[in-house]
């Protein structure tokens, strides 16, 4: 996974490297506290990608 992340940031991908990565934590169901998540909101929103942060809501932890 991290290879696919590097490869589409060297290639100026860096919405999907996002993407990528977000739907590598989700698939895993590795857990994320709101602090963490809190701060994947604004460069997902930067990125055009809010979707690839909103499904990783089920994961929060506390």
């Amino acid at each position: 996974m991290i290879t696919d992340v590097r490869d589409l940031l060297s290639h100026g991908e860096e919405g999907s490297a996002f993407d990528t990565a977000c739907s590598w934590i989700h698939e895993d169901a590795l857990p994320i506290t709101r602090h963490s998540h809190a701060g994947l909101v604004a460069p997902a929103d930067e990125m055009g990608t809010p979707r690839s942060v909103q499904r990783l809501d089920e994961l929060l932890i506390d």
